[in-house]
């Protein structure tokens, strides 16, 4: 059973104030909590497999591919129409 010291403490620590009430249903229920984690280290876990995730997860990211020529030359197109160019790209009016 943890002490009302203890979850003063504990109350301390995470800056909440507490009243004597209040203290002492801490005291129960983290000692109830602490019970139960003492009986999951019981537990035989022997031929339970690891796993880091319960789903199985796919990266749906597309592949990384080289565009088609029909891509480039619609690019190219573009760049054309533009009304000013320069190495290929479109020249905009600075911001700044």
């Amino acid at each position: 059973m943890i002490s009302k010291q203890e979850v003063q403490h504990i109350a301390k620590l995470a800056r909440l104030s507490t009243t004597e009430e209040e203290e002492e249903k801490f005291a129960k229920e983290l000692s109830s909590i602490l019970d139960y984690v003492e009986k999951l280290k019981k537990a035989d876990i022997s031929e339970t497999e690891e796993i880091s995730q319960p789903f199985k997860i796919e990266n749906i990211v597309r592949k990384d591919e080289e565009r088609s020529d029909k891509k480039k030359l619609d690019n190219q197109r573009l760049v054309e129409m533009a009304p000013d160019t320069k190495n290929g790209y479109v020249k905009v009016k600075s911001i700044f």
